[in-house]
């Protein structure tokens, strides 16, 4: 049976691993140069934790007892296993001090490091992003699938080839000197776009947002914005913010979701609003803006309007056709869909998000199948809607969303 110091000592850890353990994760891989011995090092951190801290409390300073302990038992293994001698006597040796106090870059964050690492330019761009949502943010690979809209197999051989890479050219965890960020830049911004959204809209489990991710994904982009401040990061961070300001609306207590159209617009955080828009103002005044900025001009008339009814549609659904000539994409061929049904009506509505899903790369997104049930929906065409909310039902992965759908389909009457 535990003790009262056992079970606060074991929560603690559980906390410090949610608010450090990527951060842990991006360090060791920095100072082991090899992600399996890093992932491998955070497990006995962790287990080690787990046994000294019900004893000698929790330390000040979590992460650098975290990384100090998954390096020396890293280096201890490389020790019983006699290899690598050289390695041990260099690490040992380098990193004496404590890891939490010996960064001296501009950049000091280890997860911003790896995150530009990840995305070298010699990797494939889906490569660098797979690896970097699977190393850096600790999305599983069956997540990233789903946020790619292919098969988990595909996820895992990038993943695996994009480590193997790393390892065999022995590319350096560093962030590269200013002239390359460019060429980096855009794989860099979709990896925190994409950790965003899975903060914001999980892929699966038991809740509808996960705002240790979306919060980890502001703090980064905010870091890429004082070293670059490029318009489409400034775009970036201000479509990250309009959807943050309406995280508390999205859900009820009990955490059901709740539409748009149903949201409390009292309770969306007008500073962060505000932050936003200014964003905006700036990566538009670059002229050198892309599908972040739009994608944030999109999100901010929906922000501007005091309800549903009086939001500009016919200004979204031009700025969707700006938008789609920048990124063709099936998710914004839907939401362009989506929008074109709140301007013109469902019947048009319907037209266009079959459209969408003809173009391909739809069929396995639940949203795309939930979007036609609606529209059918409201168009009376029951038997449609049955079969299409049925269909979002078997893709979906999220408990909120799917007793969202099951209401729908049950409201439907039997069929």
């Amino acid at each position: 049976m535990k003790t009262d110091a056992t079970t606060g000592a074991h929560q603690a850890l559980d906390a410090v691993y949610r608010a450090y353990g990527r951060r842990v994760l991006a360090t060791l891989i920095r100072l082991l140069g090899d992600f399996d011995a890093a992932e491998e090092a955070l497990h006995d951190a962790c287990a080690a934790a787990a046994e000294r801290w019900p004893i000698d409390g929790t330390p000040n300073n979590p992460y650098a007892w975290l990384v100090s302990a998954g390096r020396f038992k890293t280096i201890d293994r490389w020790r019983r296993r006699a290899r690598l001698d050289a390695a041990v006597r260099e690490l040992a040796l380098e990193h004496a001090d404590d890891p939490a106090d010996e960064e001296t870059h501009e950049i000091n964050d280890d997860e911003l490091r790896l995150i530009f690492t990840c995305c070298h330019p010699t990797l494939a761009p889906d490569a660098r992003i797979a690896l970097t949502l699977r190393e850096v943010a600790g999305l599983t690979t069956e997540q990233i699938a789903r946020a790619y809209l292919v098969p988990t197999p595909t996820i895992a051989q990038r993943i695996v080839r994009a480590k193997s890479k790393i390892r065999d050219e022995a590319l350096p965890y560093v962030v590269p000197p200013r002239a390359e960020l460019p060429e980096r830049l855009e794989s860099v911004l979709h990896v925190l776009y994409l950790i965003f959204n899975e903060g914001y809209s999980a892929t699966d489990g038991a809740e509808l947002t996960r705002s240790d991710l979306s919060q980890e994904a502001l703090r980064l982009c905010r870091l890429v914005v004082d070293l670059l401040d490029d318009a489409e990061a400034l775009g970036l961070l201000a479509l990250m913010l309009l959807h943050e300001a309406r995280r508390e609306s999205r859900t009820t207590p009990s955490g059901e979701l709740v539409l748009l159209e149903d949201q409390d617009r009292s309770r969306w955080n007008r500073a962060q609003i505000a932050e936003a828009e200014t964003l905006i103002e700036r990566a538009l005044q670059s002229r050198s803006f892309g599908a972040y900025t739009l994608q944030a001009a999109i999100a901010a008339v929906h922000a501007q309007a005091a309800s549903l009814e009086q939001t500009d549609w016919s200004q979204i659904v031009a700025l969707y056709d700006v938008l789609i000539r920048a990124d063709p994409s099936p998710v914004v061929r839907l939401n362009r869909a989506a929008a074109i049904a709140m301007a013109d009506g469902p019947a048009k509505g319907l037209a266009a998000i079959d459209d969408a899903i003809a173009g391909g790369g739809l069929d396995g997104y639940y949203l795309a199948h939930s979007a036609r049930a609606d529209m059918c929906r409201r168009l009376g065409r029951t038997v449609e809607a049955r079969a299409s909310y049925r269909r979002a039902l078997e893709l979906s992965r999220l408990e909120p969303e799917r007793r969202f759908l099951q209401g729908r389909l049950d409201a439907l009457g039997p069929g």
